[in-house]
């Protein structure tokens, strides 16, 4: 059992590198051909842990929220929202803030955004 804590210790600590490097937000697959992109699957593996293992993906997204990239954060907070929505809510007011950018996807249609956008946005649908 002990072995299998570390492995799902490092599975979760490779999907945040992969979200704290990222630069675009999908939650899906994106262009013609619905291609996964590394950070979207990253996204899913914390995601279908959230239920198993809170404490953990929590620290996680603490993390990246902290010292994730613009991306990276605008995935956190998405999280955040299925665990504990008051800090989902908090963090997105302190993301409003933010004027970085990174590259969105919705299906094949590409586009840039602000977190301030990206926040702003995710508040008014909070």
């Amino acid at each position: 059992m002990f072995g299998m804590g570390k492995k799902r210790d490092r599975e979760l600590d490779a999907a945040a590198d992969e979200l704290a490097r990222a630069d675009t937000v999908a939650f899906g697959g994106v262009g013609f051909a619905g291609t996964l992109l590394p950070a979207t699957e990253a996204y899913q593996r914390l995601a279908d842990a959230l239920a198993e293992h809170p404490e953990e993906v929590r620290a996680q997204l603490d993390r990246l929220l902290d010292h994730g990239s613009p991306a990276g954060r605008a995935y956190a907070a998405t999280l955040l929202e299925r665990l504990d929505p008051a800090a989902a809510r908090a963090a997105w007011t302190a993301l409003r803030d933010d004027p970085a950018e990174f590259t969105t996807y919705s299906g094949c249609v590409m586009d840039r955004s602000s977190l301030r956008e990206y926040a702003t946005r995710r508040l008014g649908e909070a």
